[in-house]
C-alpha cells in the first residue's frame, strides 16, 4: 500500500480494455471508438463551451426580462407622479397648512407655560437645605435630616398633584 505511483505510466499512451465476456457491443462501434481523435480532455473543453453558452443565452434572456420589468415600473411611476404644476400648486398648499399648525402648536404650548408658585412649605424645606448646606460645606453628609423633609414635602405635593389628575 502506497509503494506503487497513483499516477499512470507516460509509457501509456492509449488504454486498451480487455473485457472477460463477449462485448454486447458492434465491431463497428468498437471500431469508431477506436480510431476517434477526441480525447477526454476535447471532450470536456466541448462540454464547457456548450455549458457556457447555455449561461450565456439564459442571462440574456433574464436581462431583456429584468428590462421590460423595469420599463414598466417607472412608466407607472411616471403615470403617478402629477404635473409639475400640481406639484407646486400642493408644495404651496401644504407649506401654508404647515405653517398655520405650527402657530397653532405654538399657541398652545404658550397656554401651558403657565408656571405655579411652589407651595411655602416646600419652599421653606428648600430653603433649609441650602442653609445646612452652606454652613457645612466641607460636611454635607450632615444635612440629611433637611433633605429628607424636603424629600416628604415634594412628595406630599406630589401626591395631591397626582389625586387631583387622577380624580
Amino acid at each position: 500500500m502506497g509503494s506503487s505511483s497513483s499516477k499512470p505510466e507516460a509509457s501509456q499512451s492509449s488504454h486498451v480494455w480487455k473485457a472477460s465476456s463477449p462485448i454486447g457491443v458492434s465491431n463497428e462501434v468498437v471500431e469508431s471508438l477506436q480510431s476517434s481523435s477526441e480525447t477526454d480532455t476535447s471532450r470536456a473543453q466541448s462540454l464547457e463551451l456548450a455549458v457556457q453558452a447555455r449561461v450565456a443565452s439564459e442571462l440574456r434572456k433574464l436581462e431583456a426580462q429584468e428590462s421590460a420589468l423595469l420599463k414598466a415600473a417607472q412608466e407607472k411611476i411616471a403615470s403617478a407622479v402629477p404635473d409639475a404644476k400640481d406639484e407646486a400648486a400642493d408644495q404651496q398648499r401644504s407649506r401654508q397648512a404647515v405653517s398655520k399648525e405650527v402657530e397653532a402648536l405654538r399657541a398652545r404650548l404658550d397656554k401651558r407655560k403657565q408656571l405655579r408658585p411652589v407651595p411655602e412649605s416646600v419652599e421653606l424645606a428648600r430653603g433649609e437645605v441650602v442653609k445646612c448646606l452652606m454652613e457645612h460645606d466641607r460636611r454635607p453628609l450632615d444635612c440629611w435630616k433637611e433633605v429628607e423633609a424636603f424629600k416628604e414635602e415634594v412628595r406630599r405635593l406630589e401626591k395631591g398633584w397626582v389625586d387631583k389628575v387622577v380624580s
